[in-house]
């Protein structure tokens, strides 16, 4: 066992974990913030993807020990109290979801992105969330979603 300290939404973890066990699992499994899905377990699927250190990462690729000292922000961390982040808010106002078994994963992405480029163009978001699996739609609606997240959070 390993110790660990990580933290997840503003609060600090202090965690034993096998070395073999991954960040997804510690997440949903110790932290019990069910929020961030497990899909492919590959890196393919983008389902768990949480914010590392302010960059997008695949929690199934990482290792809980290589997370240790690091700041995360998982989907439950978006939200302010019963307020919903924009993004979260903009794929309920647009129907960016169906499912919804991708969604934390697509907001995640997206916030990633629009940290970095607060008004990206439809090609920017297409590549922001091409690690992102969805089953269900065409995607028309989560790009809606995000344009529409880009524009509220113009000058916040």
């Amino acid at each position: 066992m390993k110790q660990i300290k990580l933290t997840v939404n503003g609060k600090l973890y202090e965690l034993s974990v096998p070395p073999w066990e991954t960040l997804v699992e510690v997440i949903r499994d110790d932290l019990g913030l069910t929020g961030t899905k497990e899909g492919c377990g590959l890196g393919e699927c983008g389902a768990c993807t949480v914010i590392m250190e302010g960059k997008a990462v695949n929690s199934c690729l990482v290792l809980a020990t290589e997370a240790d000292g690091k700041q995360i922000t998982t989907i439950e961390g978006l939200a302010d109290g019963d307020k919903l982040h924009p993004i979260q808010q903009a794929f309920v106002d647009h129907g960016g979801f169906q499912c919804g078994f991708c969604t934390p994963g697509m907001i995640m992405s997206a916030k990633a992105l629009l940290d970095k480029n607060p008004t990206p163009s439809e090609e920017e978001i297409r590549r922001g969330i091409a690690g992102n699996l969805c089953r269900c739609t065409g995607y028309t609606k989560i790009i809606e979603s995000i344009k529409a997240a880009a524009k509220n959070m113009e000058g916040k």
